[in-house]
């Protein structure tokens, strides 16, 4: 299925977007529907539905386990789609493990891991970059934000110590928008011995990435948020990382040899996949890379930017709404409304037409420390265009007229 003409990315490149009109007949579930929460899931473009229908239907078979032709084909299949994922972020296929999604693989790091000791993460993480560490029996330490809400790295290089073992960031926020300065932050661990593990599920769907130059050790991303299925998700380790790591799952396909005495354990990437895979959301997940990179990062990153920037200079016309993030948000725009919580905004947005997230957004110690219960957030995707800001807009006055 061809995603988009050379003539139409052209007219993408040099008209800042107007290719989104023309790419969301490619979405069965947008179309003319007002959707701005791809920063919790992106709908799904047509090549990757029919990917994952052919792979579940007429080329459906087990991998790593069969010799008849079609078992040995999808194997070929899947282990294609690794290098694919790997290519995409710059890595090695024998560094890509495949996961549920990047929560998964956090709870991976944080369990097996050989070193224990300090971690520190920032006050704009997602509880599944909380939560694992603090079940992985590791010690927190919480660098600060900077005012428009950014990871202060001189906070972190005063806090990190030769006690930190692993330094745990967000690659872009899921709440600000805001990006990190991930190469500073590199250098900043490896200064004290500490790695680097990277959350990159708001960075991968509109940023380039490339694991070698960003000099990170772990990098964790979900496929649902790139366009692909729900359910699969990749983690990026330096090899040595990797095999110097034990699993914390056991069943099959992991193993070298098993004894009720003793198990030994396969290679490093195959140690960490025990059971049988989510083989159909792998070819999903390839054929989402495929057309994400049909388009080009660099270009959806130039168009969510926009889109940006639109938003929050209509939302600052609105002299009952706040902010928060940077000016130069990644693809995302949190706000509130004085007088009206979040959920009746998304609830008055919805019979608009228009669909946003309202709550904590998983990160209830970044809203304490915003001082807020909950922000509402419009999330930008490839498909979304001024219609969709001016949308937005014509709704929240409306809860203003509501709310009064």
């Amino acid at each position: 299925m061809e995603i988009v003409s050379d003539r139409a990315l052209g007219r993408w490149e040099n008209e800042g977007g107007g290719l989104a009109r023309e790419l969301r007949d490619q979405f069965p579930g947008v179309r003319d529907w007002h959707y701005l929460d791809t920063a919790a899931s992106a709908q799904k473009p047509q090549a990757v539905i029919e990917a994952v229908s052919r792979a579940m239907g007429e080329d459906y078979a087990t991998v790593h386990r069969g010799v008849y032709a079609r078992s040995a084909n999808m194997t070929l299949a899947y282990e294609a789609a690794r290098r694919r994922v790997a290519e995409f972020i710059g890595g090695r296929e024998d560094e890509i493990v495949f996961v549920r999604g990047a929560t998964e693989a956090i709870n991976l790091v944080a369990h097996s891991y050989p070193k224990k000791g300090r971690v520190l993460l920032s006050q704009l993480e997602h509880h599944s970059n909380i939560v694992p560490w603090q079940l992985g029996g590791y010690e927190i330490d919480v660098c600060p934000l900077t005012a428009d809400g950014r990871i202060d790295l001189d906070a972190a290089e005063a806090m990190l110590s030769n006690e930190h073992v692993l330094v745990a960031f967000a690659h872009v926020s899921n709440v600000l928008g805001s990006v990190l300065d991930a190469k500073r932050a590199a250098a900043l661990a490896h200064k004290v011995g500490a790695k680097l593990l990277l959350d990159g599920c708001q960075a991968v769907p509109r940023l380039p990435v490339n694991v070698v130059e960003l000099d990170c050790d772990f990098y964790v991303f979900s496929g649902h948020k790139l366009y692909g299925p729900t359910g699969i998700g990749a983690l990026w380790a330096r090899k040595e990382l990797l095999d110097a790591m034990l699993p914390y799952q056991g069943g099959g396909s992991m193993i070298d040899r098993v004894t009720f005495e003793r198990t030994t354990y396969a290679p490093a990437p195959a140690r960490f996949e025990a059971g049988t895979p989510a083989i159909v959301e792998v070819m999903g997940l390839r054929a989402a890379i495929d057309y994400v990179d049909g388009i080009g990062l660099d270009a959806i990153h130039a168009h969510e930017a926009e889109l940006v920037r639109q938003t929050r200079e209509a939302l600052r016309s609105i002299n009952s709404i706040t902010l928060y993030g940077p000016e130069n948000a990644a693809g995302i725009v949190s706000f509130s409304m004085e007088g009206v919580h979040p959920h009746d905004v998304g609830t008055i947005l919805d019979e608009e037409g228009v669909a946003i997230r309202a709550g904590h957004h998983c990160a209830q110690p970044l809203m304490e420390h915003l001082g807020v219960p909950a922000t509402a957030r419009a999330s930008f995707g490839i498909y979304n265009d001024e219609s969709d800001v001016a949308a937005l807009v014509r709704g929240l006055e409306r809860v203003k007229r509501i709310f009064g």
